[in-house]
């Protein structure tokens, strides 16, 4: 926890949270967690949604707040969208700003002071190593009310769909060889392509859930940020088989909350996917666990988040004097060789002074 120091409040009157666009080809995941997270906050304290790409009738417009309001220690801006987060924080130089950081290895460097929230200990890792010196926070993403209230962690009768899978974001390894497998060996998969209108519903339904994720996101060069499908799938009783790359390894231990997908040989990709299949509660976590798993990604914790890390963001705004830095990696380098260089010299300079004349 961050001291009381501030001598007087500077508590965020208002939170924007910056996004390019709600609608069209800005719908994503990325969005939809801005829009769950701002509507959470909104409870903390008054929030906003700007866009700053595409002006829409409902939401200010990054370009007019600029324009027509001067820098206000009271208003919070939160950026978030990638490859976009370096423009965003010279445009709103002079204004506070944090970081909302979902995936990682966008190759950007964060100037000294902005602090970072991260939704994935894999994002925090990421960011502790790049920034180190900047304010860090752990804020993982929640599921939405609706997994937890509608989701059938029942597991009483045999479901209609032994598989699914999502096609967006899938792997070739999935669609191309496991999916015709599974169906050969007379399982029922369902393959779900475009847009569905009740997602629980559909994983309510379905035995087993695949997600394999790496190959998109290491095509892309940006990690997985957080990864909600999987703890959707969960929240609907199914048997997990995912790949771990990035964020998700944040949700548990292969084996337990999920089960590895890739794991070794296709042979034993198959069996246990075939085995979980036919015998699903021998695959499920125990009730206990579950729940303390889903409850750990609920809106009421994520809410109790956000209003730590407000608190302790305005502790930290009233603090007095310069923003620590975060040395370079060339700096540090050069130090490196040079201490490798001095230790030599002195063995030298020993060993010279300890030769007879």
């Amino acid at each position: 926890m961050l001291p009381d120091l501030a001598p007087e409040s500077v508590a965020p009157a208002l939170v924007r949270f910056l996004v390019p666009g709600i609608s069209g080809r800005f719908r994503c995941g990325g969005l939809s967690v801005e829009q769950q997270t701002a509507r959470l906050v909104a409870s903390l304290c008054p929030t906003e949604l700007v866009t700053y790409r595409k002006r829409s009738p409902d939401h200010p417009y990054l370009d007019d707040c600029l324009a027509q309001e001067p820098p206000d220690p009271q208003v919070l801006w939160v950026v978030s969208w990638g490859f976009d987060v370096p423009g965003l924080i010279r445009r709103l130089n002079g204004r506070r700003v944090v970081y909302h950081a979902h995936s990682s290895q966008y190759g950007f460097s964060l100037p000294p002071g902005i602090p970072v929230l991260a939704v994935s200990r894999n994002t925090l890792g990421y960011w502790g190593d790049r920034a180190p010196r900047n304010p860090l926070f752990l804020v993982p993403n929640a599921l939405e009310p609706v997994w937890l209230d509608r989701g059938d962690r029942s597991a009483r009768q045999r479901r209609p769909i032994d598989v699914l899978v999502q096609a967006r974001k899938s792997s070739t390894y999935v669609l191309s060889r496991l999916v015709p497998a599974l169906r050969q060996s007379g399982l029922v998969v369902e393959v779900q392509i475009g847009w569905v209108d009740d997602l629980v519903d559909l994983f309510n339904r379905s035995t087993v859930y695949l997600y394999d994720s790496v190959e998109y996101w290491r095509g892309r060069g940006v990690t997985e940020g957080f990864g909600l499908p999987p703890l959707e799938a969960l929240a609907c009783g199914c048997v997990v088989f995912s790949s771990l790359n990035h964020a998700l390894s944040d949700h548990g231990v292969s084996g337990q909350a999920l089960n590895q997908l890739g794991c070794g040989r296709f042979s034993f990709d198959l069996q246990r996917v075939q085995a979980a299949a036919l015998d699903p509660d021998a695959w499920r976590l125990s009730p206990q666990d579950l729940d303390y798993l889903l409850g750990n990604h609920s809106e009421a914790l994520l809410k109790v988040r956000w209003s730590t890390v407000l608190d302790q963001l305005d502790a930290l705004h009233s603090s007095k004097g310069p923003e620590l830095r975060t040395p370079s990696r060339l700096r540090l380098r050069l130090e490196s060789r040079l201490q490798r260089v001095q230790r030599v010299v002195k063995r030298l300079a020993g060993c010279h002074s300890s030769t007879p004349n």
